[in-house]
């Protein structure tokens, strides 16, 4: 079990790839006002174009070249407009190279040689499909979870990894198969022992830190993980259930013991103090069975008249 704990566990390669690449902001200008300076070069253009067809001669060809520079100019305005909508964000990407991101909602304008590329920033939520795996005690049980997150850094989710969506969900799956690994399902009433079921909480918390170590490379933030499915495989089900309950019925027996005990202690020691009636030893013994049957008994119990004297 160590050494499969030390295999799935995050590997100090994977904790620190992509963290050269670090999220920064890009060089932008406002995108309306590039907007309209586009439109009115547009205008331009036409103008250009419309006087060179009314000359001739250098005027003309003068007046076809400034509309063909006005052309490219429009062109290359429009082509940096980016409209930045919420939940959502820009890689700029020049000849290969980061250039920055935009996070600034509404439309903006960048170089217009570069590369655009949208990541999202939303909050995602990730449902990993139901895994087959022994736990620390050895016993086959079904886990799944749910895992909110969402992209923290932009670089690193572009460029540290190929599809950050798959990489998240298959560290959730390794994280999961891990964590379920690591802790018997049930504690069985041993002190100081993580159990999947009787510690959720402490669980999740651990499955959430180990998650996140996981897919940090990868530029991703994990905001919540809980367990949707924490059973025993179909095929020990019933003999785990058979076994729980007879530990409730070992731990409920004991509990009604503790309880018969003080009773039958307590009415000695009443009989005693008030003087109501004396009990050699052999009589006390009777009257401590008689009272631990009626009181551990699972049935009602018929009551006895005795019609002699005490001793007969």
């Amino acid at each position: 079990m160590a050494a499969q704990t030390q295999a799935l566990a995050p590997s100090p390669a994977l904790k620190t790839a992509g963290r050269e690449m670090t999220e920064r902001k890009s060089w932008y200008l406002p995108g309306v006002p590039m907007l309209l300076f586009g439109l009115v070069l547009v205008a331009a253009l036409f103008v250009a174009f419309w006087q060179a067809s009314k000359h001739h001669g250098g005027t003309a060809t003068g007046l076809s070249w400034l509309g063909a520079v006005l052309i490219v100019a429009a062109v290359l305005t429009f082509r940096g407009l980016t409209p930045v909508a919420p939940g959502r964000a820009h890689v700029v990407q020049l000849f290969g190279r980061y250039k920055g991101t935009i996070r600034e909602q509404g439309l903006q304008w960048t170089n217009p040689f570069t590369n655009r590329i949208a990541v999202s920033t939303r909050i995602r939520n990730l449902e990993s499909a139901q895994a087959k795996v022994n736990d620390a005690d050895g016993n086959p049980i079904e886990i799944a979870a749910v895992v909110v997150w969402q992209v923290q850094d932009t670089a690193q989710a572009t460029y540290s990894v190929d599809d950050y969506v798959k990489f998240v969900a298959i560290q959730t799956e390794t994280a999961v198969r891990h964590i379920a690994s690591s802790y018997p399902y049930d504690s069985r009433g041993a002190e100081n022992v993580l159990s999947l079921r009787e510690n959720a909480d402490e669980i999740t918390q651990k499955l959430s830190a180990e998650l996140t170590d996981r897919v940090r490379a990868a530029g991703v933030q994990v905001v919540e993980t809980r367990l949707t499915r924490l059973s025993y495989a179909p095929e020990i089900a019933q003999a785990m259930l058979r076994q729980q309950q007879a530990s409730a019925v070992v731990g409920a027996r004991a509990k009604i013991v503790e309880g018969a005990v003080g009773m039958v202690r307590l009415a000695l020691q009443r009989l005693d103090e008030e003087n109501v009636v004396e009990l050699d030893e052999e009589r006390k013994a009777a009257m401590v069975s008689n009272l631990l049957v009626v009181l551990c008994s699972e049935q009602a119990t018929q009551q006895v008249v005795n019609t002699g004297s005490l001793y007969s």
